[in-house]
């Protein structure tokens, strides 16, 4: 069975935008939420810093949804190569053409 490449960029997307998001509100509302996880994703994502500013909540939920939308579809692009045999044409698997025994 394949995945869906747009349909799990776009999940993907969806939860980590979601949870930087998520955790961006609570700690402008509680300043000791989530504190080093800001900080870490901060160390990422160049132009986000951990304040509590609306402005770079917004930047680093941007950068979360191009980072899981770009995460989920390489996911997804390679558990369907492994899973039910390459197609893409780009890679040594699709390009090998089955060995031909001689009769």
């Amino acid at each position: 069975m394949k995945l869906s490449v747009s349909a799990v960029a776009a999940t993907s997307a969806l939860i980590w935008s979601g949870t930087v998001l998520t955790v961006g509100i609570a700690n402008a509302l509680e300043p000791r939420y989530g504190k080093d996880f800001l900080r870490c994703v901060s160390s990422i994502y160049p132009g986000y810093r951990a304040d509590r500013t609306p402005e770079q909540i917004a930047i680093g939920t941007a950068y979360a949804a191009v980072d899981g939308a770009v995460g989920g579809a390489i996911f997804a692009a390679l558990y369907n190569c492994f899973v039910s045999g390459c197609s893409c044409g780009c890679c040594a698997a699709c390009n090998d053409e089955p060995e031909q025994t001689a009769a």
